[in-house]
């Protein structure tokens, strides 16, 4: 049985994910920025009421801050987190298409050769004439990263929007998480 991947690009190379991880796909909207967020975190946007954080996956692997042209979009995914699923936005360069792989069409990560740490992909895998890398968002995208925001109402607050982004990313993580944040 095959499963469908969402393909899409940062630094013109191929990256894909679950489909059963996508939620939606956004055309690019007004990010709030976030005071003291890591680099990767872009800032948050409104997606129907809710206050979703939105992260610039080039930043996150390595890669150069994703400028923004008019294919820019942000891919809304579930993520597993040891307290449930949350919902985050990857900011991502273009997407591209939905493939379909069977187990047998992925193979290991090399150790080797790619600007992503293997840990953090699932497989690579051919699509048409070059290959695909499959992330792991839930390694990829870990609570401990996401929380290194400062608590709602702290120094640098500027808008309702920000206070809110912050208490809803600081929510639920457990203190020694929160400390252990880069």
């Amino acid at each position: 049985m095959a499963d469908q991947y969402l393909t899409f690009f940062l630094a013109e190379e191929e990256y894909a994910v679950g489909i059963l991880q996508v939620r939606e796909i956004l055309e690019l909207c007004p990010i709030t920025r976030l005071p003291a967020t890591p680099a990767h975190v872009r800032g948050v946007i409104n997606v129907r009421g809710s206050v979703v954080p939105v992260i610039d996956l080039a930043v996150k692997i390595g890669l150069a801050e994703t400028q923004v042209t008019r294919r820019t979009c942000v891919v809304i995914v579930e993520v597993a987190w040891e307290e449930g699923t949350k919902v985050l936005g990857i900011l991502v360069d273009a997407v591209h298409q939905v493939i379909e792989l069977t187990a047998d069409a992925i193979e290991a990560p090399p150790s080797f050769g790619t600007q992503i740490h293997p840990s953090y992909l699932r497989g690579m895998a051919r699509a048409e004439a070059k290959f695909v890398m499959l992330l792991d968002l839930d390694r990829l995208l870990t609570a401990a990263e996401i929380a290194a925001v400062e608590p709602a109402g702290g120094a640098g607050a500027e808008s309702a929007e920000t206070a809110e982004a912050a208490a809803w990313v600081g929510e639920g993580f457990p203190a020694a998480a929160a400390a252990e944040a880069p």
